[in-house]
């Protein structure tokens, strides 16, 4: 894997120069500003530095064999030394899911992360294993221990064994015979980066409102987690948002929905059907965003499922909409494969995970995202209005799931 940095004076300008370089394949890994130096720097405008990383052969790399029966780890700089240029892989196989990545954003230095992993992997590697025998020692390399302790620490992680196989088994194809793992690691961090793929945010319409739909079970945290974003579009970015509520099943769950409206000095309405969503459209047609937060219900219950299925597909063709499923990272994952299947069923969405704060693992966020093929919008670590929610950031997780601490 070559890993690589370019600078320009735009973020473009950098993608352009590294793709010129190394071809189409790349993918942005991280961007950041960076100062001109020298006497005269504030006279220089900044510049944008852009992280690149591109799969190769690996056959520049001069890996001699070892005497000893149990290999070294690599010194922890090789995660980040750069190699010399070598021409881009013909197959290309990368090549659309790197295009998909391009534009994964991260205000952490990539290297440092890397380096993170690479330490407490290196010291998980160091540990003898009592179970293993003189003969399988002798026999195991380096990269096999990695790849064993890759996959036992996703499992630990709770990402499922079917997942966990596939990715360990993409890597293995990669990966050459008597290759340090820190190039193992590096080549797995990419991957499962684009496993979760680039996180989608709300955006306004082109033109008119557009109805945001927050579906999913009860307990998750739905209606604060609604309070949450519109407070961000409301109050930091001056957007005109009207919530709405068709959950008329749980009246506490409504007045909680108006108190946040009342704070906000939005509006505020409670609909009974279809017919109340379209008059809200014309209602509130001069405003930016219409915030509609929908009753849970059981994947059972079919008169529930249909009158759904109603609110959602209500304003098709009259407005554009988003449709976010809310869940908890800390249901079962069992029950997540319930919930989100039973909604695939109506309709498309965006998915949002609330309560990270409550768990220690992560692994349902891969799980669901590869199960469903739903993208990751945001995640919620608390109860604090309007704080404790961002946009989901795919390396931090990945971070997280290979062994890393929570930043």
């Amino acid at each position: 894997m070559i890993i690589k940095k370019f600078q320009g004076k735009t973020e473009a300008q950098a993608v352009e120069s590294a793709k010129k370089e190394l071809g189409s394949g790349v993918v942005i890994m991280n961007v950041r500003n960076v100062k001109s130096n020298g006497i005269f720097s504030f006279l220089k405008p900044q510049m944008v530095e852009v992280t690149v990383a591109l799969e190769d052969e690996p056959v520049n790399i001069p890996i001699q064999k070892k005497p000893e029966p149990r290999p070294q780890p690599p010194q922890q700089e090789a995660v980040v030394k750069e190699k010399p240029q070598t021409a881009p892989s013909e197959s290309g196989k990368a090549e659309e899911e790197d295009k998909n990545a391009a534009a994964m954003v991260d205000n952490s230095n990539l290297e440092e992360k890397i380096n993170t992993l690479h330490s407490l992997l290196e010291q998980q590697l160091q540990k003898p294993e009592e179970t293993r025998d003189e003969e399988q020692e002798q026999e195991e390399t380096e990269v096999d221990r990695f790849m064993k302790l890759l996959y036992y620490t996703m499992l630990e992680n709770e990402v499922n064994e079917q997942y966990a196989n596939q990715i360990v088994d993409e890597i293995k194809k990669i990966n050459k015979p008597n290759m340090p793992f820190n190039y193992a690691l590096a080549n797995t961090y990419q991957k499962m980066i684009l496993k979760f793929g680039k996180p989608v945010e709300i955006t306004p319409a082109e033109k008119g409102p557009k109805v945001i739909f927050f579906v999913g079970p009860t307990g998750v945290g739905k209606t604060t987690t609604i309070a949450k974003i519109a407070s961000k579009f409301s109050v930091e970015g001056d957007k005109k948002v009207a919530l709405l509520t068709a959950d008329t099943y749980r009246i506490a769950a409504a007045e909680q929905l108006r108190t946040y409206a009342n704070i906000m000095e939005v509006p505020f309405r409670v609909i009974y059907s279809t017919e109340e969503i379209e008059q809200a459209l014309r209602d509130f047609r001069d405003y930016d965003f219409i915030m509609v937060d929908t009753a849970g219900h059981s994947p059972k219950n079919e008169d529930q499922k249909e009158a759904m299925v109603g609110f959602i597909h209500s304003v098709d063709g009259l407005a554009q909409k988003d449709v976010f499923l809310v869940l908890s990272a800390t249901t079962k994952y069992k029950d997540l494969l319930s919930i989100a299947d039973s909604y695939s069923a109506m309709t498309d969405y965006n998915l949002i995970f609330t309560k990270l704060d409550e768990t220690s693992t992560l692994g349902s966020l891969l799980n669901i995202r590869l199960h469903t093929g739903a993208p990751l919008s945001y995640v919620t670590y608390g109860q604090n209005v309007p704080d404790d929610i961002e946009c989901f950031n795919p390396q931090k997780t990945v971070k997280q799931l290979l062994g890393g601490k929570k930043n």
